[in-house]
């Protein structure tokens, strides 16, 4: 196996971890609808990856973003780049470079439609627990 491509399972491996660590943290705080897309093969794509996921109210919103970017800076080498809409809490967005978690409340999220706009990606729908 080349050097290279030990690097890019590393890399893989890290991103699956990540991934995981995202969709746990935001599972227990009892995030709803939650979807992963893959955008790795999208060359315009923002990130490799979005979840994205929706809260009850606007608490929960922030609460549900707040543990995510907790939990990846506690337990991962990494922690968040940028978290934006903390303040009015119907989107906030946590950036940790190739993934991006967008914490809607129901509404925003129906308006936006993120799923719709990104569907040539590929879509894994999480069971809400």
């Amino acid at each position: 196996m080349s050097n290279s491509s030990v690097k890019t399972q590393g890399r893989k491996n890290k991103e699956e971890e990540l991934l995981s660590l995202i969709i746990d943290s935001i599972q227990d705080i009892k995030a709803k609808n939650i979807v992963l897309i893959d955008l790795s093969k999208i060359p315009e794509a923002p990130a490799k990856y979005f979840i994205i996921c929706e809260g009850e109210s606007s608490t929960q919103v922030k609460s549900i973003a707040s543990n995510a970017a907790r939990r990846v800076k506690t337990e991962s080498d990494q922690k968040a780049n940028h978290i934006e809409g903390q303040l009015g809490a119907r989107w906030v967005l946590v950036d940790f470079f190739d993934i991006v978690l967008h914490v809607f409340d129901k509404p925003t999220r129906h308006y936006y439609d993120l799923e719709n706009l990104w569907s040539d990606g590929k879509i894994t729908e999480f069971q809400n627990l």
